[in-house]
């Protein structure tokens, strides 16, 4: 007697008739739900346990494309895209801690029983596919749709991270120079600018002007954003500054004045080998006659006033 060959179970979200399609009854699907076998995703949607991540950002992405599989013609975007890009988040949060969101062309009626909804233009241009193949707003349009509701340090922050994709996406391997390649960094301005008039946000040009692909994390685009706002001088980005010890790139440089800004990460020294390499590299600066301003990211996410006072005071002494 020849048994029933057993269905395989879907590793990416499927419907009910998409789980009808490979031969999995309602009875079946019951009794894969109460063993445990098979998830439920969202209302309709469903998975195999074994392909279900355990990490926030995994299950994060499995709901977004589960919206994508119930609304085929919705394109995972705003944080949801930010997390399938890996955008940084502007502050102390994360991306896949928001909701799920997508966004459908004009004319779409929104819902949100099960994720934020947009209306808004989709053109080709502007969207991309992840490595599972579901569709989604490309950096520089998931950046502008992010910054549009953001201040514009926080604005800028996510702006930079994109350009600097964009960048890397135009070379075959980035290196540090082409960053602050003016036709790289055109381009990656270009891209945004683009997004900006589809979703009409003209409030973020100003905003896209002061993109530094260069700028390699959020604390440093935060504090430029910072830096601007308040009215100081513009400094350079990892511009090259020759000591007798060789030749650094500092966060940033306000040559006139021979001062370097440099913004501290938590996790930038994580040992003391690291931690001595730092000393000698200031001592080096210091040596070639520049003045240094640090201060730590906490501290321009949590008190910008802080240190903007701090380097303010630094360019008045020099």
């Amino acid at each position: 007697m020849r048994l029933p060959r057993p269905c395989a179970l879907p590793t990416q979200p499927t419907t009910r008739a998409g789980l009808e399609a490979i031969g999995i009854t309602p009875a079946m699907l019951r009794t894969q739900l109460q063993a445990g076998r098979l998830l439920r995703v969202r209302t309709g949607v469903f998975v195999a346990a074994s392909g279900c991540p355990t990490d926030p950002a995994g299950l994060h992405l499995l709901r977004a494309r589960a919206e994508q599989v119930v609304h085929p013609d919705s394109v995972i975007s705003h944080g949801s895209a930010a997390v399938a890009h890996g955008l940084p988040h502007p502050g102390l949060g994360a991306w896949w801690d928001h909701s799920v969101t997508v966004t459908r062309a004009a004319g779409a009626r929104p819902r949100t029983a099960d994720a934020v909804h947009h209306r808004a233009a989709l053109p080709a241009r502007q969207l991309s596919r992840d490595e599972q193949g579901y569709r989604l707003t490309s950096p520089a349009r998931t950046a502008v749709d992010l910054a549009a509701s953001l201040p514009m340090p926080e604005a800028l922050a996510v702006l930079d991270a994109a350009a600097r994709m964009i960048c890397a996406s135009l070379v075959s391997r980035p290196r540090r120079q082409d960053y602050r390649n003016p036709r790289l960094v055109e381009a990656a301005r270009a891209a945004l600018a683009d997004a900006a008039v589809t979703v009409r946000c003209g409030r973020l040009n100003a905003v896209i002007a002061l993109v530094e692909p260069a700028r390699e994390s959020v604390i440093e685009s935060l504090s430029a954003g910072h830096f601007e706002r308040a009215g100081l001088p513009r400094p350079s980005v990892q511009e090259p500054v020759r000591t007798a010890a060789g030749v650094f790139f500092p966060d940033f440089v306000w040559r006139e004045r021979r001062l370097i800004g440099e913004a501290d990460g938590a996790v930038k020294y994580l040992d003391q080998a690291a931690m001595v390499a730092e000393k000698e590299r200031e001592q080096a600066l210091r040596d070639a006659g520049w003045q240094i301003v640090r201060w730590l990211g906490k501290e321009i996410m949590a008190r910008p006033d802080a240190v903007v006072g701090r380097v303010a005071r630094a360019l008045d002494a020099t």
